[in-house]
């Protein structure tokens, strides 16, 4: 079985030994070694001949075995004395020998939704006889991780400190301020509507270009759970959206967190995700694009927008050069400043302009280098030139 800790992969084994009947036996890879291998196979096998009794070993954290150790598990488990059941939170291909592998069947184990574990929670109060408020639970919940285990250590303690509050009351009741103390931390209030508020405040905090304030939210948002690929998606839209053309280096560096979210996963990912979140922050902003685009997309749907100019049409067809598709257009590759003067919009909207680019970081440098070669302003001087590079 293979899966995170606390999601049952114990308890998994133990049930399959009583409802199989058989005899369990649990060790630990971490402690075990081939001698205590060979002395569970010894007795597996008086076992069988005695009482008729078969034996299932589970070996925890399997992965921790090395090659020889696992090895040495081959011939019990090849004649069918020992059924053995391996546990790890590892990728077992990676970590179990492929023999071992090839003679067993595969179980993936996923971490506990929020509705299970809150079962869980139910079941260990009901067994104490206790109860809980709503947001108390949530709080464990949302800290746990997909843990089962890490869920119930919380409420054990939680119930300790609940139980020490008021020594009179005949039954403990958890509230919020035992679930804050058992995990050492305050609860985060979040939400739907703080699902919204919060990385509205974000976005408009890198806006603003206050880096202190858009790592408060970032890090408002990780403590309360928020799913990391939908900030690293807010940050790559940002990036063009209010970054934009004063430094088009922030699309890249945001799409690189957004990977790494996938690649590297929390709790490390929240490192990138900073990065990210500062780079933005201090970047100069610009939305010419996006309000370039905006321009144009509102002329398409209430103009005439008119016909592609037949110099720009796709000229690569038979017939094509006939209907005089393409045969006027020029490339601005053969000219020394890499452009030529030409109609690229349709005639009815050849005195549109939707771009209108700011002065601010990278973009002001590149549109001044754009209107020199279109002719628009004297050229700069070398020694400006590369004072503005």
């Amino acid at each position: 079985m293979w899966g995170p800790p606390g999601t049952g992969k114990t308890t998994i084994a133990r049930l399959i030994a009583q409802a199989s009947s058989k005899e369990f036996i649990p060790l630990s890879a971490v402690t075990a070694t081939v001698k205590d291998i060979r002395e569970v196979s010894a007795a597996a096998q008086e076992r069988l001949g005695a009482r008729g009794l078969g034996t299932i070993l589970f070996l925890d954290e399997i992965h921790r075995f090395t090659k020889a150790q696992q090895d040495a598990l081959l011939p019990a488990v090849e004649t069918g004395l020992l059924v053995l059941i391996g546990a790890t939170t590892e990728n077992p291909y990676f970590e179990v020998n492929p023999p071992l592998m090839s003679r067993s069947t595969l179980f993936r184990l996923r971490v506990l939704d929020p509705e299970a574990l809150r079962q869980l929670a139910r079941r260990a109060l009901d067994s104490e006889q206790a109860s809980a408020d709503s947001d108390a639970v949530d709080h464990l919940v949302d800290r746990s991780g997909g843990d089962g285990r890490h869920l119930l250590t919380s409420l054990e303690v939680a119930l300790a400190l609940a139980s020490t509050r008021d020594p009179s009351e005949s039954s403990v009741r958890v509230v919020l301020e035992d679930a804050e103390g058992a995990l050492g931390a305050s609860a985060v209030r979040y939400g739907q509507d703080d699902h919204y508020d919060v990385i509205s405040a974000f976005i408009k905090s890198i806006r603003g270009s206050d880096p202190d304030a858009a790592l408060h939210w970032l890090a408002r948002m990780l403590a309360a759970g928020e799913d990391a690929r939908f900030i690293a998606r807010r940050l790559v839209i940002a990036a063009s959206e209010d970054v934009g053309m004063a430094d088009p280096f922030a699309l890249l560096i945001a799409n690189a967190a957004a990977q790494a979210v996938e690649f590297v996963g929390l709790p490390e990912a929240r490192i990138n995700l900073a990065q990210a979140t500062v780079h933005l922050a201090l970047a100069p902003k610009s939305n010419s694009a996006y309000q370039g685009l905006l321009a144009a997309a509102a002329e398409v749907e209430t103009s005439v927008i008119g016909e592609v100019p037949p110099h720009l049409r796709d000229g690569h067809y038979q017939g094509a050069q006939h209907l005089g598709h393409g045969t006027d257009y020029r490339t601005p590759h053969g000219d020394p400043r890499g452009w030529i003067e030409q109609q690229y919009l349709p005639e009815e909207l050849s005195d549109s302009s939707y771009y209108v680019p700011t002065a601010n970081g990278a973009e002001g440098r590149l549109v001044e280098r754009w209107r020199e070669r279109r002719g628009d302003i004297p050229k700069s001087d070398p020694a400006s030139d590369k004072n503005m590079s």
